[in-house]
């Protein structure tokens, strides 16, 4: 069953059904803009991260002002890309299973697909199925630079999986994957640095001893919104796949810059908007919008355009607001904005984006690839 959207073009803010999933389109629109512009001046090609959006609306977007395709996390997220219009899409993730990789060898038939890989078993499998479907799937090896999730070790170990890759009939060997996923939200900026110049290391390490078995790296991919003008100016880096930066969320807004002040250079677009359900003591807010509206692995959400109101506690379906100060004005029935502490989990617990200019609906847009799990 589809859900109804909750609201329609031309609707005032006040006439949202809620909770709803809302996109500030300007301040969504200067984000895009603004790594575009920071993309070209780095020299880098923007491969922006659809793990966040989950739409090829918003992907066709980021590829309009510049972007050379999209990186997604699984098969079904790469399918609803490639039906969506993206020609060229990469999985920064391992692709393990029969049925996936098969899904993912005949899609390769319609748009150029990459992977990622860091066994050597795997590279045989997604060989076969290339082979089979009549494809060619371009491959990474993806290196660990310091998160220790995925990938092989710097250095011999890549590049004996390279080797492999640019031996088999039904691939092609694209170059490294070297994302550094949790120097992302290291908070100081020195540190956050120290992490990324360590990762730079070893992929340049890596890459030299590539060359010298006469491969060459046409990608070195990674990056986030967190660390990307460090990779950016490396000089290694050629992409980057940064995510976030589209809408923001209140964990990114906490990471420092050289300074030691919070803030990003890109600004918060997305929000949810929830109405105040009940409101029976002075010092409490309970809204509409608890743990099936917000991922809550990086906090609670923020509460926008009031200061002296405070995120405190969420249930199923509820969210429980601490007020003080001019906040004890807000009334039942109310409609506040949420940041959310995660953009990218929240998104997937909603079926469709609200896009607001000014204070009227001007879009609404599917989350058209949410449980996209496998």
């Amino acid at each position: 069953m589809t859900i109804a959207p909750p609201a329609r073009v031309g609707m005032s803010l006040d006439e949202v059904d809620t909770p709803a999933l809302l996109i500030d389109l300007d301040a969504f629109e200067r984000n895009l803009d603004r790594m575009a512009d920071a993309a070209a001046q780095l020299g880098v090609r923007l491969r922006a991260h659809a793990k966040t959006h989950k739409s090829p609306v918003i992907a066709n977007m980021q590829i309009a002002r510049g972007a050379i395709g999209q990186c997604c996390q699984k098969v079904g997220e790469a399918e609803i890309l490639v039906a969506g219009g993206v020609a060229d899409v990469l999985v920064s993730n391992q692709v393990i299973g029969a049925s996936k990789i098969a899904r993912l060898a005949g899609l390769a038939r319609h748009a150029t697909v990459r992977v990622c890989v860091d066994d050597a078993n795997n590279i045989d499998d997604l060989a076969a199925a290339a082979r089979q479907h009549g494809s060619c799937l371009s491959v990474l090896v993806e290196i660990d630079v310091g998160t220790g999730r995925c990938g092989v070790a710097p250095g011999a170990a890549a590049v004996a999986l390279a080797q492999k890759i640019a031996a088999q009939d039904g691939l092609q060997f694209s170059g490294l994957q070297a994302y550094h996923g949790g120097a992302q939200h290291i908070r100081g900026f020195t540190e956050r640095k120290a992490a990324i110049d360590h990762a730079i290391s070893v992929t340049r390490d890596t890459i030299d001893q590539l060359a010298a078995v006469g491969l060459d790296c046409e990608i070195v991919g990674g990056a986030g919104t967190g660390t990307f003008r460090f990779e950016g100016a490396s000089g290694i880096y050629t992409e980057i796949q940064a995510g976030s930066y589209v809408f923001m969320d209140a964990d990114y807004g906490r990471n420092l810059d050289l300074d030691g002040a919070e803030g990003s250079e890109f600004e918060h677009s997305l929000f949810v908007l929830a109405t105040v359900m009940s409101r029976t003591a002075d010092d409490r807010v309970i809204v509409d919008g608890g743990l099936k509206t917000f991922a809550v692995d990086s906090g609670l959400p923020l509460v926008a355009d009031h200061p002296d109101a405070i995120y405190v506690g969420a249930s199923d379906e509820h969210g429980r607001l601490s007020v003080s100060g001019d906040a004890r004005q807000i009334a039942l029935g109310d409609r506040l904005r949420l940041i959310p502490g995660h953009c990218d989990p929240t998104v997937n617990l909603h079926d469709w984006y609200v896009g607001m200019r000014g204070d009227v609906v001007e879009a609404v847009w599917p989350v058209a690839a949410r449980g996209a799990l496998f």
